[in-house]
Parts: C-alpha cells; sequence; structure tokens
C-alpha cells in the first residue's frame, strides 16, 4: 500500500468500488400526498391546504390540456395544417410554462404535486379524446371546452387564495393561467368562425 492509500485507509480496488454508481435503491415515501408541512409563509394552514388542493385541480387540467395541443400538433390535417401545427406546439410549450409554475408553488406552500400520468387522470376534470385522430373543427371544439374548463374553476380559485390573503396563488392563477388561457382561446376560437377565405359573405346585405 502506498503513503496515499494508506492516508485515505482503502486500498485502489476498494476506491474504484466505492466510485461505482449506487443503483437499485428504494425508498419509502417521505411525504405522502395530500399533506404538507408548515412553511414560514405568514399563511394560515387552512388556506394553505385549500390552495394546495386547487392548484393541484388546476394541474392536473393544464397537465391534460397540455398533452391535448400536442396531441392536436401532432394529428391535426387539411389546408391549415401548417400554422394549426406550428400554433399548437406555441400553446403547447405555454402550457408546459404553466405546469411548472403551479407544481412549484404547490411545493413552496408545503405540499405534493401531482406529476404522473395515472394520477393526473383521476384529478382532471377535463373530458378525455379517443385515441384516434379527430376532424380539424372537432380538435379547435375540444381545446376551446378545455380552456373553459379550467377557466370555471380556476377563477373562483384565484378569489378564494385572494381573500386568504395568499397572493403568491392568486397571482399565479391570474397572471400565467387565466391570462395565457384567455390569449390562447381567442386564438383557437378564431378559427372556427365560418368565414370564407376566398368569398364576401353576403347573407346580411
Amino acid at each position: 500500500m502506498n503513503e496515499e492509500n494508506k492516508v485515505l485507509g482503502t486500498s485502489t480496488t476498494e476506491r474504484s468500488i466505492m466510485a461505482a454508481p449506487v443503483i437499485d435503491q428504494t425508498s419509502e415515501e417521505i411525504q405522502s400526498f395530500g399533506t404538507r408541512f408548515r412553511v414560514p409563509l405568514g399563511l394560515d394552514d387552512t388556506v394553505c391546504e385549500t390552495s394546495i388542493s386547487n392548484l393541484n385541480r388546476v394541474l392536473a387540467d393544464t397537465i391534460t390540456l397540455r398533452d391535448l395541443y400536442k396531441k392536436c400538433h401532432w394529428q391535426t390535417s387539411g389546408a391549415t395544417f401548417y400554422q394549426l401545427h406550428l400554433l399548437f406546439d406555441k400553446h403547447f410549450s405555454e402550457q408546459a410554462e404553466i405546469v411548472d409554475f403551479l407544481a412549484e408553488r404547490i411545493q413552496v406552500l408545503g405540499g405534493i404535486s401531482v406529476a404522473m400520468a395515472k394520477d393526473v387522470a383521476e384529478w382532471t376534470h377535463i373530458e378525455a379524446p379517443p385515441m384516434g385522430r379527430e376532424e380539424v373543427p372537432a380538435q379547435l371544439s375540444r381545446l376551446v371546452s378545455a380552456h373553459e374548463t379550467i377557466f370555471k374553476f380556476v377563477r373562483q380559485a384565484a378569489k378564494t387564495a385572494a381573500e386568504g390573503g395568499d397572493d403568491g396563488t392568486n397571482d399565479v392563477l391570474v397572471s400565467n393561467v387565466i391570462r395565457t388561457n384567455e390569449l390562447q382561446t381567442w386564438f383557437v376560437a378564431e378559427h372556427l368562425v365560418a368565414l370564407s377565405p376566398t368569398e364576401v359573405n353576403n347573407r346580411h346585405q
């Protein structure tokens, strides 16, 4: 054993084994879903618990909407393919950002965020699409409906957070969720206007 190994107290072989990754490790849950620990944010426990529950509902719906946009991005077709293919992917990326804002807010409050597909499916209130491809107007209508499902809940959740003094949660829900979803709904809904791109509508003349 050389002087270096004497100091470390290990042989060269032992040190090479120590450098190997330790795989196949398991652990019990260190925090169960539905529980929270107290974070010194100056908020009542009941306010935090309500916000966590509401945020998880919005998170599950947002993850579902995000994935619905990706499905439509892949499966859209027809004369509007190019612009919708790009629009759907842009909206997907924006929803992905909202997912992070929501999940991180839940963790800040001491809770656990919903994450896996199986759990999201149990929590979301957005109707599941068919596995196959739908026509473009049906895709657009489904997206608008999904946005509205989020609106119907998130506005009340934002109000509840504000009334409880949870300004951080209110800000995430209003600044990120509501404002982004309103703009996306407008962009998608405008594609459902039944106007010809080549002829003026003279029905009201």
